[in-house]
């Protein structure tokens, strides 16, 4: 039961539920685990299922016709990942969901989580607030990303994601803010020398 806690705490921080409705919830959810660098969702396969880390760390990323790599998203311990516009509409994915780490999940899929709503209003609640976060932190994302300095994206992420931050490969992290690996080195170096 201690891969289901950190879900049970995520639901009932967000919703009230009874006893067996926390119970029929999780129920849904299977256990997975991933090793490092195993992907969860790749272009033209739809995105099966919605993910919550239990534990480790995982990217998500599209390649652009120059062979490029654009981080989306990571998640960590507490967060949800998927190819979300995949999973929602039924197609094929234009992502790569990769674990960053071992890591252990709890999936659900799109036709469970469907049905989870229509049997009870609390179950579709949690997931539009899910939805609603979802889309707050991916529009604060594209203004930062359009109005600030690579200097200041990186400050930014670093002060409100100091663990992830610690954890992701440096490629990773530069591709997610939107400079180069060697643009972000420089801006990790001024840093050190100011401190």
């Amino acid at each position: 039961m201690t891969e289901y806690q950190g879900l049970i705490n995520h639901l009932l921080n967000r919703v009230q539920l009874s006893e067996e409705e926390l119970n029929q919830f999780i129920s849904e959810f299977k256990i997975t685990k991933v090793k490092k660098r195993q992907f969860i969702v790749q272009p033209d396969f739809t995105a099966k299922y919605r993910s919550y880390v239990v534990k480790g760390a995982l990217r998500a990323y599209v390649v652009n016709d120059e062979g490029h790599e654009h981080t989306i998203a990571f998640a960590i311990e507490d967060w949800w990942i998927s190819d979300y516009n995949s999973y929602i509409y039924q197609q094929p994915a234009t992502m790569f969901v990769m674990a960053l780490e071992d890591s252990v999940l709890l999936q659900i899929d799109f036709e469970t989580e469907t049905k989870l709503k229509e049997a009870n209003p609390k179950f579709e609640t949690f997931f539009r607030i899910t939805a609603e976060r979802t889309a707050a932190f991916f529009q604060r994302r594209i203004i930062t990303n359009l109005t600030s300095s690579a200097e200041k994206r990186y400050d930014n992420f670093i002060t409100q994601f100091p663990l992830i931050a610690k954890r992701i490969p440096q490629y990773a992290l530069a591709s997610y803010l939107g400079m180069s690996t060697e643009f972000l080195s420089k801006i990790r170096n001024n840093r050190l020398k100011k401190s």
